[in-house]
């Protein structure tokens, strides 16, 4: 309270009561009063106490609840002064309504209340319900704003986003409205797709203009860092529905997943689908890293990238859409935006194999599996044989000389000579009897099985037609040749589905220089598939000694890294977009690219949300991500929709009452900061619809009785 000092005395009629307050020297009457005392002629309006000034005494007289609430107003004014706040009669009016209103809030705190101070202005809430409105966005993640026009329900969100994202509390800040006005649509209006959509977003424009430095707001746009969007173009963070997306089945399209199926997130673990929304067709652009993975995706597409300079700086990965990159993906010679990998390997589950993988790695690179001779093995290294032969149970590996090895089943006394040699069943089994060179293929129990099982199958794969390869004063890089097409993508699948990263390109058999053998040259016939991978650390490519020890004496594979290499216009297509429970919203799409819909670190905004139908409010309530905000403002009484469309702002209270995370604050003709004729003209029309609501009642209930005669 302030320092004055006062006192009551009962007057001669016991009704009325008279109190005094002493003003302190150090506060200017002239402040508390008003130039040619404007403010005191409005407390004298308010109230019907007499309120007399001499001096720096306030004498007030009148009935007794009433001298003691103008007593509080001019405690309450006075501590507004000793905090600089300057006194109008707008804030003696607002100040009489919060004491009249008997809150635990007083005006001094409430009138107080600095949210956002730019460009000389402070803002602030300037009602209970403004400052319970306030408090809300500080308290839950999603808060919905529900009043007639003119109550700051906007432009006290904007001043909080403002806030959050001068405080880094979030990375951007989103606005958005239904742009009804249009349709939707807004195709057959002239100009580009900003000019087109201006006049529907001119109001958040404007707000933003008093906030912030208007010099800077469109190199924040630019950024990405501020967007102001119609809904309908907010929304399409999409992919055509045939992107394969993995799934710990296997991969399906985008387009056949429903609510609930489970996708593969960025830490290699299943994560549900929370949500699906089928977007139309959409400009779409194939998106390719330097490994020559791609996937395709719309314009507004989502990706979670980070720059050298952000390493340096140690700053945390950044979401950008697609359009924001074009144009912008080199730094002088350098790739700009790198993509994260798989943090852990996929986790497929747990499938039985009829061979041991690493055994089954080997033969895939060094065994002949034609079925129309015994099982054979080629090696110059005996301790693979040796490994082999331990694995094989029922096979005896028999030298035959140089590097040949034959794979002989074991016999015992008695059996027939004619019992199925049990590499051949296997491979029977796998589909793989008859494949050579240029044919085999890696299995798909194998493919999709445990990270165990894949690691081992890899390693055997490399210690038969792999190697490290060391470079001066860089990590070593592991190479895998094969002359099987198929093969080559399964062990590019098997890479990254670990983690890893794999490039692969074509030497020509061609042109090529013959080997030798046995003193002769032997000529390629067919062409070489390279790839040249790097595996994350702790996942070992060999178990050969020889070329384990060379990998880990070059300082070993170093630290796999992908970046987008381009982006380029592929189309149009139907498109498709989800929404995931993974933590950072991150799910594997096509060659294992990690991508995602929803928002994070964002401060959204959705103004005339009583213009959204019910799925539209669905769909952008679903869309939020981690660290994020958001505000939903609209007056339920000023619907645009077309008749007979219900407004998703009217039946949303309904669907999430209860959810301790989101807060509902209705604001009314009393927390209207416009000029006062809006208020009154909201009060009557509030009258109007009360008054003509019993008749429309009647009506509808003679229309129904007639529908059902």
């Amino acid at each position: 309270m302030a320092d004055s000092t006062h006192t009551a005395d009962a007057a001669p009629d016991s009704a009325r009561t008279q109190v005094k307050i002493v003003i302190p020297d150090d506060l200017s009457m002239v402040a508390l009063l008003g130039s040619r005392d404007e403010l005191l002629d409005v407390v004298e309006k308010t109230f019907s106490s007499d309120v007399h000034v001499r001096g720096n005494e306030i004498t007030i007289n009148g009935p007794a609840e009433e001298t003691e609430l103008v007593a509080k107003l001019f405690e309450e004014l006075l501590d507004l002064l000793k905090t600089g706040t300057p006194l109008t009669p707008d804030v003696i009016e607002r100040s009489v309504a919060m004491l009249r209103a008997e809150t635990t809030e007083r005006p001094a705190e409430v009138l107080t209340l600095d949210i956002l101070s730019s460009r000389g202005r402070t803002i602030r809430p300037k009602t209970i319900n403004q400052k319970h409105y306030v408090d809300a966005i500080d308290k839950h993640t999603i808060v919905f704003a529900i009043g007639p026009a003119g109550t700051g329900k906007t432009y006290l969100g904007m001043a909080k986003a403002v806030k959050a994202l001068q405080a880094k509390e979030v990375n951007r800040i989103i606005l958005t409205r239904p742009a009804v006005e249009a349709g939707e649509r807004l195709g057959f209006l002239p100009g580009t797709l900003y000019e087109k959509i201006d006049p529907y977003l001119r109001p958040l424009y404007d707000a933003l203009h008093d906030m912030i430095d208007p010099d800077s707001i469109p190199r924040l746009m630019a950024a990405g860092t501020i967007e102001v969007a119609p809904l309908a173009y907010m929304r399409g963070r999409a992919q055509p529905v045939f992107t394969p997306v993995l799934t710990p089945d296997g991969w399906r399209p985008i387009g056949d997943l429903q609510v609930g199926d489970l996708v593969v997130g960025s830490n290699g673990e299943p994560t549900p689908v929370l949500g699906v929304y089928p977007q139309g067709e959409k400009d779409i652009y194939r998106v390719t890293a330097q490994d020559g993975a791609w996937t395709l995706c719309c314009g507004e597409h989502l990706w979670t990238v980070s720059t050298a300079s952000d390493r340096r700086r140690n700053k945390p990965w950044r979401v950008l859409e697609t359009r924001e990159m074009i144009g912008n993906l080199r730094a002088a010679h350098a790739r700009r935006y790198q993509l994260p990998l798989l943090a852990a390997p996929v986790r497929f589950p747990e499938r039985e194999v009829p061979m041991d993988p690493y055994a089954l790695g080997l033969l895939l690179g060094d065994g002949c599996l034609t079925g129309a001779t015994t099982p054979s093995f080629a090696t110059a290294d005996p301790e693979l044989a040796v490994a082999l032969g331990e694995l094989l149970p029922g096979i005896e590996i028999r030298h035959k000389g140089g590097v040949d090895y034959v794979l002989n089943r074991v016999t015992e006394p008695g059996q027939v000579i004619t019992i199925t040699n049990p590499v051949t069943a296997i491979a029977r089994e796998l589909g793989l009897s008859g494949s050579r060179s240029a044919t085999k293929f890696v299995p798909d129990v194998y493919l999709r099985n445990t990270a165990e099982v894949r690691v081992a199958l890899l390693q055997g794969l490399l210690d038969a037609d792999g190697g490290p390869v060391a470079q001066a004063d860089r990590t070593c890089r592991v190479q895998f040749t094969t002359t099987s097409i198929l093969l080559r993508d399964d062990v590019i699948e098997l890479v990254r589905s670990l983690g890893g990263v794999a490039y692969t390109r074509r030497r020509m058999a061609e042109g090529r220089k013959p080997g030798r053998a046995l003193g002769r040259d032997v000529h390629h016939r067919r062409d070489a598939h390279v790839v040249d991978i790097r595996l994350p650390e702790g996942v070992e490519p060999f178990r050969l000694t020889r070329k384990r020890e060379r990998y880990h004496a070059a300082g070993g594979g170093g630290r796999p890294m992908r970046f987008i290499d381009s982006i380029e216009p592929a189309g149009r297509e139907e498109c498709v977009c989800i929404q995931v429970a993974a933590e950072d919203s991150l799910y594997v799409t096509q060659d294992h690219l990690l991508t995602h819909n929803t928002l994070n670190d964002a401060f959204i905004i959705l103004d005339e949300a009583q213009n959204t139908s019910p799925e539209q409010m669905k769909m952008f309530l679903t869309r939020l991500g981690f660290g994020s905000k958001v505000v939903v403002t609209g007056d339920v009484t000023q619907v645009d929709l077309p008749s007979g469309q219900q407004s998703g702002l009217r039946v949303v209270q309904d669907i999430l009452d209860g959810i301790d995370d989101i807060s509902f604050r209705t604001l009314t003709s009393k927390d209207v900061v416009r000029h006062k004729l809006v208020g009154q003209i909201v009060d009557a029309y509030d009258r109007h619809d009360l008054q003509s609501r019993p008749r429309d009642v009647k009506q509808d209930g003679r229309a129904s009785r007639k529908r059902g005669r």
